[in-house]
């Protein structure tokens, strides 16, 4: 009986040993496939770690202060979560980057996932955005809600409606597409609806005050130009320099607007010489 349990511990010891490191690995717990290297050019802005060279700004609360810990970073995703929430009130939430970029490409990869946090709009469900040529936070007032930008709209689908991701928002901006001025708030794309919690990769090609393009899973889905500042918005209005309403360059932001997201990528190729 001895031998038979030697031989028994010899045989099966180092396949128990293995499957402990795997199941033990952080890759293993965080159920996340090893990602791919980024394309030739890019240079991460999210290390996977923390959130250097990020800065939070919620409505109604100082520049720099990460309201009840919405952004984090955990099992090497940047997590927008509303864990320690218990209902919203307007505190509207974005993530900003520490450079401004005036002509680059950007590659964002995203999910939804969980429940909307308790008071959210309806309108808000499984909704993020990647914010694009953003004011300096610095200027924004302590009750602005959202930063003077372009918004390239991330939408999750319900199960069963048609929802479209890559939208354009224009938070205190208008642009021209097919060379006409538009004032519309929100525009919707032409991509498909990605339901439940599948990662999506998003992607901007932004050229200075010219053509911007967004593209959803390598997908051309909406394109505009000519980006300026809106003369009827009381945020945009502090803006404007001797009568100036190009908008050539800016800072980058994610959002904060009641949808639990996680990005595992978000990336840069700068486009300038």
């Amino acid at each position: 009986m001895i031998a038979l349990i030697n031989d028994y511990c010899k045989r099966y010891s180092r396949k128990l040993f293995v499957l402990a490191l795997v199941i033990l690995s952080p890759a293993f717990l965080s159920c996340e496939k090893e990602l791919p290297p980024l394309p030739e050019g890019y240079i991460s802005l999210f290390d996977g770690y923390n959130l250097w060279g990020w800065i939070p700004k919620f409505a109604g609360h100082p520049l720099g202060e990460n309201y009840k810990k919405t952004f984090h970073v955990k099992d090497g995703l940047l997590k927008v979560s509303y864990d320690e929430w218990e209902k919203f009130d307007g505190e509207f939430g974005h993530l900003f980057y520490k450079d401004r970029f005036s002509s680059y490409r950007l590659l964002v990869e995203y999910r939804f996932v969980g429940d909307q946090v308790k008071g959210g709009p309806k309108w808000a469900y499984r909704n993020n955005g990647i914010m694009i040529h953003c004011q300096d936070p610095k200027t924004m007032t302590l009750e602005q809600g959202f930063p003077v930008s372009l918004e390239v709209q991330l939408l999750g689908g319900n199960g069963k409606d048609e929802r479209h991701t890559g939208n354009l928002c224009t938070p205190g901006t208008n642009v021209h597409i097919n060379g006409e001025l538009v004032l519309d708030h929100c525009i919707e794309s032409s991509s498909p609806t990605y339901h439940d919690d599948q990662w999506v990769t998003a992607e901007v090609e932004v050229h200075s005050d010219s053509l911007i393009r967004h593209y959803i899973n390598g997908e051309l889905v909406f394109e505009y130009e000519k980006p300026q500042l809106d003369e009827r918005d009381e945020d945009a209005q502090k803006l404007i320099r001797d009568g100036n309403l190009t908008v050539k360059e800016g800072y980058i932001a994610i959002q904060a607007e009641t949808a639990p997201t996680e990005f595992r990528r978000i990336a840069i190729k700068p486009l300038d010489k």
